[in-house]
């Protein structure tokens, strides 16, 4: 039984001794936590995708929850698997708080095209490119990523990957939604007008989505502050 569920089983006059228990806080769950983290500092935008960095995604998870852990997956003592056709693939695990969620990626060059163990070419409508063979350093770069975005399981910046596997019309719909329950939240703060200059001004620099957790912050903190100010 929790600390709240056992609070509510008391008699309506046991639930406040002396005024000093009065509430229970709210937990937040892992999940919780870690996405309500602002990672936007520590990210950088590549050919259309953006990246966290690893060392500073690792360094706050392990701030936060001390004994999370991580695996890379072995193949036969090698931390990849590899097909002729296809290339390679790594493998990470992540685990805090007893939960455990794992991730994999291709290895790939910075067109994201599949790197294999010997070069090989493409047509594109701008003429034939080239795909050099994969290296260890390829290998090592890509299980790092793999571990950022196997951190993003958990809840670490897990927006800045919302929608790069969705079509664009899906693309928009998710944007929308973010958008909506930004204008709900403006709203409950009091906002009356200029909802749409506030959000095309926030959003100038960086994508909604990326922009999504600290405009979020910033609502609830004017909602909290009008609650306040009501009570008084």
């Amino acid at each position: 039984m929790t600390d709240k569920e056992f609070i509510e089983s008391l008699p309506e006059d046991a639930k406040v001794i002396e005024g000093v228990l009065t509430a229970v806080p709210e937990v937040k769950s892992v999940f919780e936590t870690l996405f309500d983290t602002n990672v936007n500092g520590h990210t950088e935008g590549r050919n259309g995708l953006t990246y966290l960095s690893w060392a500073w995604a690792w360094a706050e998870v392990k701030k936060i929850y001390p004994d999370a852990q991580y695996e890379i997956e072995k193949f036969n003592g090698l931390p990849y698997v590899f097909d002729e056709l296809t290339g390679y693939m790594v493998y990470t695990k992540v685990t805090i708080k007893g939960i455990t969620h794992e991730m994999w990626l291709p290895v790939m060059d910075s067109a994201n095209k599949a790197m294999k163990s010997t070069p090989y070419t493409y047509e594109t409508k701008y003429g034939e490119k080239k795909v050099e063979a994969a290296t260890m350093f390829d290998i090592n770069k890509t299980i790092m990523r793999c571990l950022t975005k196997n951190l993003a399981m958990h809840g670490l910046g897990l927006y800045i990957y919302a929608g790069e596997d969705l079509p664009e019309v899906d693309k928009e719909k998710a944007s929308k939604g973010l958008a909506d329950e930004l204008k709900s939240l403006w709203d409950k703060a009091g906002g009356k007008e200029g909802f749409e200059e506030w959000l095309a001004k926030n959003t100038q620099k960086k994508t909604l989505e990326e922009m999504y957790p600290e405009l979020k912050t910033a609502l609830c903190k004017k909602i909290t502050d009008k609650a306040e100010g009501e009570k008084k």
